[in-house]
This record gives C-alpha cells, sequence and structure tokens, in this order.
C-alpha cells in the first residue's frame, strides 16, 4: 500500500501540528515553573527583610528563640506550597503530554486497523487461518497495551495520593512542632518566676 502525495502532505502536516502542540505546552509548563520561582524569590527576599529587622530587635535568648520559632514554621510551610506547586505544575504539564500521546496512539492504532482490515480484504483465498493468526496477535497487542497504560495510570495516581499525604503530613508535624516551640519559651518564662 503505497501513500499518494496528498496522504504524504496531510501526515506531515499532521506530525508539524503535533510537534506545535508539545511545544506550546513544554513552554507554558516552563512559563508556569519561571513564575512559581520568581513569587518564590519576591517572598524569599521580603522575608529574609524582615527576619533581620526581627533579629536586630531581639532583646534576650528567649525573644530569640521565639523568633526561631515563628521563622520555622511559615518557612517550612512555604516550603512545602512550593513543593506542591512544583508538583502541580509537573503532573500537570505531564498529563497534557500523555492526552497528546494518546490521541497520536489513537490515531497510529486506527490507521493500522485500517491498513490490516484493507490487507485481509484483498487476502488471496486460503490465508484465512494467516489472517486470523494476525488479528488475534494485533487485539492480544492491544489488550497488552491498555493494561500497560492502566498500570501506568495507577501507579501515577497512587504516586499523587502518597505525594498529598506525605504533604499533609509533613504540614501538620510542623504546625504541631512550632506550636510546641512558641510555647516552650512562655513555660521556660514562667518557671523561671516561680
Amino acid at each position: 500500500m503505497t501513500m499518494t502525495p496528498e496522504q504524504i502532505a496531510a501526515a506531515n502536516k499532521a506530525n508539524i501540528e503535533t510537534l506545535a502542540g508539545l511545544t506550546h505546552t513544554a513552554v507554558a509548563g516552563v512559563e508556569k515553573l519561571i513564575e512559581l520561582n520568581l513569587a518564590a524569590t519576591k517572598s524569599a527576599m521580603s522575608d529574609s527583610h524582615s527576619q533581620a529587622h526581627a533579629v536586630l530587635s531581639v532583646k534576650d535568648s528567649h525573644d530569640l528563640i521565639a523568633l526561631q520559632a515563628s521563622i520555622f514554621q511559615p518557612f517550612a510551610e512555604k516550603l512545602m506550597s512550593y513543593n506542591r506547586h512544583l508538583y502541580d505544575i509537573a503532573t500537570g504539564t505531564g498529563q497534557d503530554f500523555s492526552h497528546i500521546f494518546e490521541g497520536k496512539l489513537s490515531e497510529a492504532q486506527h490507521t493500522f486497523h485500517d491498513f490490516v482490515d484493507s490487507m485481509t480484504k484483498n487476502a488471496p483465498a486460503g490465508s484465512e487461518a494467516t489472517v486470523s493468526a494476525i488479528k488475534s496477535a494485533i487485539s492480544t497487542g492491544n489488550q497488552a497495551l491498555e493494561q500497560v497504560q492502566k498500570a501506568v495510570k495507577q501507579a501515577s495516581e497512587m504516586a499523587e495520593s502518597n505525594f498529598k499525604s506525605m504533604t499533609n503530613s509533613v504540614m501538620n508535624a510542623t504546625t504541631a512542632q512550632g506550636a510546641s516551640a512558641s510555647a516552650s519559651p512562655a513555660a521556660k518564662t514562667t518557671r523561671k518566676r516561680s
């Protein structure tokens, strides 16, 4: 089966459109990453300025301990937020790529099935067993591909669930640690007064 010049031109056009779509998706992901990093840098600069002024106003070690506790918890929360946004950008871009590839895979499978159908229609008499074996092999291959796609999707969903669970655990631990650290200087001051 030979392709006509129109079919070749259409295939090339489709490939260029796919490449343009992939490029657009990649650039959009990079833009989001740059925006996230700029926002994180601005926030870090502002926090550093505020913290420097706070450190200069510390009068004793109890104030310093309280200041450390008040700095640590927001820093940990911002770090976790940054990681969460970074993860969202990466998974979103990856999902966009997956949708494009799945669409192309579906098109390729459809074209291949059309090719096989046209070949089987023109098969010589007596080759029914061979045609049946080819169709069976294609069906088995398609089922295997579907199973792999399902497994990858399940693994991705499990990884995302684990990441969210870990993020929540770290945030809860950070909040608890920040609360105990800020309560600690007050408890020491109360004990000294007694």
